[in-house]
């Protein structure tokens, strides 16, 4: 296997708690901006109204976004067809009404008075009701939950109670800290943002087993061995692996990022965040926690181990 750190030896065990303050202090902060101010939530979670219209001559994404804004229409959604449809958008818009043919015609007039020339034709036009966009966010949370638990059980079922509880304790801490930096950053949470948190699971929990596969290679060859010195040893053998994908993935998120668009700048972001925190957390988290119950069934045995 391509390695680009060799014969590492850093303590990372010794630093866990100093990582557990740092952890605790921002999955706080998070829920307390939850309980406190909530999630700024999208059309998708919230109801509004979604409009496609075409443009001639062909308009640019920006330009028609900055014609919603000035009309009255600050924050809209706006997304560019490709392909031949290049002079499509979807447009998505909180309404206060729920009649979509007044929505759309002050769409229409927004766009027309910002870009002279500029003919606009409704293509579709639907409303999505308050009801419909909080049954949404309730599947949405159900969803996230329920790969959460599939997660646990699969790991129990791989692995032992320790491995299981660090790695979703891990993966909790991951979805809720991207969560807490989106709504600290102003990013709206909407059904790509939840695609982006799944995604986020799926990534640091394959981290995270390629890391607790090595331990439980490594507690087996060096049963002499600290608890706290296997897991050191593992993480280590596993880090040059560690750097490259996340390196390879946060390279990909930061190109969707810069180039990806208005579309997919809150997923791309969430990405960049999940990545980060997603590589930390299988270390400091869900080994860190996972040595630490460890110790203690240990020292319920009456087994001094550290």
């Amino acid at each position: 296997m391509f390695q680009i750190l060799h014969d590492t030896n850093i303590p990372f065990m010794k630093y866990r708690r100093v990582a557990y303050f740092f952890s605790v202090a921002f999955v706080l902060a998070t829920v307390a901006w939850l309980v406190v101010k909530g999630p700024k939530y999208s059309v998708d979670f919230t109801g509004g109204t979604l409009l496609q219209v075409r443009t001639t001559p062909a308009a640019h994404a920006d330009a028609v976004r900055e014609a919603l804004d000035t009309g009255g229409f600050k924050g809209a959604e706006v997304q560019q067809m490709t392909g031949e449809a290049q002079d499509e958008f979807l447009i998505r818009v909180h309404s206060d009404t729920t009649d979509a043919r007044v929505i759309g015609s002050r769409i229409v007039s927004a766009i027309t008075s910002k870009l002279t020339g500029t003919q606009v034709e409704q293509r579709r036009i639907e409303t999505v009701g308050p009801k419909v966009g909080g049954e949404l966010r309730q599947k949405a949370l159900w969803a996230v939950l329920a790969s959460l638990g599939s997660i646990l059980l699969y790991v129990g079922w791989r692995y032992e109670f320790k491995f299981a509880l660090g790695g979703v304790v891990a993966l909790l801490h991951d979805v809720l800290v991207t969560l807490g930096i989106l709504m600290f950053t102003g990013h709206e949470i909407s059904l790509t943002v939840v695609a982006a948190l799944l995604t986020i699971a799926g990534y640091s929990i394959n981290d995270t087993i390629v890391v607790f596969d090595r331990i439980r290679e490594r507690s087996k060859a060096l049963r002499k061995e600290k608890h706290s010195r296997v897991m050191d040893i593992a993480i280590n053998e596993t880090l040059s692996r560690t750097i490259i994908t996340a390196f390879t993935v946060f390279l990909t998120s930061v190109a969707l990022f810069v180039w990806g668009g208005e579309v997919l700048n809150d997923f791309s972001f969430a990405m960049l965040v999940g990545v980060v925190f997603g590589t930390y957390s299988s270390v400091y988290v869900a080994s860190g926690l996972a040595l630490d119950i460890w110790i203690s069934l240990d020292r319920q045995k009456g087994i001094q181990a550290e």
